[in-house]
């Protein structure tokens, strides 16, 4: 039997009164030019996996299936979206997978089968927190993880993941991200763009992840001397990093860094540098 004729997004919006929810950190997508720009950020799709978290009324979700991409896997919790993606899985039965679950519940690797990559338009309330996870995965599997992520951040969010040392934004998540990607800003979404729209802009953030990590490191230690320079970042790594429970002097000096410097100005492989020498205390 051949599915109905597809509604336009404005049209599945208005017939199902589907309105975005702000406690679950929603903004609808409505411009097909737009949405398309965003997947081809992605680069080529072809023979990937896509997975997409909270796709909504399925504006992103036409715009995927547009493209060549093997097939799409889409995770939405939010029931009242479910008609809204009904009819695209319909019209598009062996590309088109919805999953209705919680993205934070589930392990997102064994959502899909590889090789993968994710294209979404993340909820704001839990994109960085998503994003971190995605990076888990990188550290402990490797490039063969994620083929690549591009997805829709708050600006300041994404601006903090692919910040270089010396930046105003350069933090903890920066330097995970580089130690494991190669990360840009691709597009610039402002807020006029959504409805109802956002208090913030947005931007289209690009990861690849590496064939090799930026500098060799112990993960665990990595993030701990991170976390410990970061959390003073306005005082000296001699001072900082005393918190580790060793003598800060000493670990900068086997490390070949200067104790004087201050977190924000060190790149990835120094950071890789003390957590070896941290290592091997």
């Amino acid at each position: 039997m051949t599915p109905a004729p597809l509604l336009t997004l404005p049209e599945v919006i208005r017939s199902l009164q589907l309105k975005a929810k702000k406690s679950l950190g929603q903004h609808f997508l409505t411009d097909m030019h737009l949405l398309r720009s965003i997947v081809r950020c992605a680069g080529d799709l072809t023979g990937i996996h896509l997975l997409e978290i909270g796709p909504g009324p399925g504006g992103l979700t036409r715009a995927l299936l547009e493209s060549n991409a093997t097939s799409i896997t889409t995770l939405e919790k939010d029931a009242r979206f479910l008609a809204a993606l009904a009819p695209l899985i319909a019209h598009y039965p062996e590309r088109l997978h919805l999953i209705e679950t919680d993205a934070l519940r589930v392990s997102l690797l064994e959502q899909l089968p590889a090789p993968r990559a994710v294209i979404a338009n993340l909820p704001y309330n839990i994109g960085t927190e998503l994003i971190i996870r995605m990076l888990l995965d990188i550290a402990q599997h490797g490039a063969e993880a994620w083929h690549s992520i591009t997805v829709m951040l708050q600006t300041e969010v994404a601006m903090r993941l692919c910040a270089c040392a010396g930046d105003n934004a350069y933090g903890r998540m920066s330097v995970l991200t580089g130690w494991l990607c190669e990360a840009s800003i691709v597009l610039d979404v402002p807020p006029s763009a959504f409805t109802p729209p956002p208090k913030v802009n947005s931007a289209v953030l690009h990861l690849r992840p590496r064939a090799n990590v930026l500098a060799p490191a112990n993960l665990k230690t990595l993030e701990k001397v991170v976390a410990a320079a970061f959390n003073q970042r306005r005082k000296m790594l001699r001072v900082s990093l005393k918190s580790l429970g060793v003598n800060a002097q000493s670990l900068c000096d086997n490390a070949r860094i200067d104790a004087t410097r201050r977190a924000e100005t060190l790149s990835v492989e120094e950071f890789c540098a003390l957590a070896n020498a941290l290592d091997a205390l």
